[in-house]
């Protein structure tokens, strides 16, 4: 199973959508928060190539986007070819 890391907020919608699906295929996955531990944002930022918003999701420390670029994968059946690499 493949390392997969997320960038969240509390209160975001989309985070809370992207590690819903994670968790229903049973995927652990390292969260950091960015609004408890905002010195972690620069970290996000410059690990996304400048992206800002969250999430920002890693999976084998590929950047992979944010909720609608992993739920894009999904449809396109891509998303487990990933996360099993």
């Amino acid at each position: 199973m493949s390392k997969v890391e997320i960038y969240t907020k509390g209160h975001c919608p989309y985070c809370h959508r992207a590690k819903a699906l994670l968790e229903q295929k049973g995927v652990q996955y390292t969260e950091f928060k960015v609004d408890v531990q905002p010195e972690l944002r620069a970290e996000m930022i410059k690990r996304a190539n400048g992206g800002s918003t969250v999430p920002q999701i890693f999976i084998a420390d590929q950047h992979v986007g944010g909720c609608d670029d992993m739920f894009a994968l999904e449809s396109q059946n891509k998303l487990d070819t990933l996360l099993s690499a």
